[in-house]
């Protein structure tokens, strides 16, 4: 028979924290992602539970490491998230491809910084938002059609 008992001590708040953070990570980026890939577009489920969750995970260890100084590790990530949104744009002579896929993984990793921040309220209500303002000018153009 195994002795486990050694995860006793092992397993506090701050791990519990991170699984709760990392489970709605999981579920936040799985619906978005979810929805991109439904419309066929870039950067869908593994993009957004990775940005999601590294956000999340990133922002934790900054609070744990430096309480005093949160903000140096997320102004990191908004700087690593900026680099990642750069490469995902593309420019076709006149045209721009991708500002709204990076758009989103941007606003992804606002969502994991709200998770690693504990505030997994905030970062439901932004991943439902996440889900219904891509097909808001689905709808308006909808609407507009029937009127024509």
């Amino acid at each position: 028979m195994t002795d486990f008992s050694f995860l006793a001590g092992a397993i506090g708040v701050p791990e519990l924290q991170f699984v709760t953070g990392l489970i709605l990570s999981f579920a936040i980026g799985y619906a978005i992602g979810e929805e991109r890939e439904s419309r066929g577009k870039d950067a869908g489920i593994s993009t957004h539970i990775f940005v999601i969750a590294g956000s999340a995970l990133f922002t934790m260890l900054g609070m744990m490491m430096d309480p005093a100084s949160p903000s140096r590790v997320a102004s990191q990530v908004i700087t690593g998230i900026g680099f990642l949104g750069a490469g995902l744009i593309l420019k076709e002579g006149m045209s721009v491809k991708n500002l709204t896929t990076a758009a989103s993984v941007w606003y992804a990793a606002a969502i994991g910084m709200a998770i690693g921040s504990g505030l997994y309220i905030i970062a439901s209500i932004a991943g439902i938002a996440a889900i219904i303002v891509p097909r808001i000018p689905h709808i308006g153009r909808k609407k507009f059609d029937e009127h024509k």
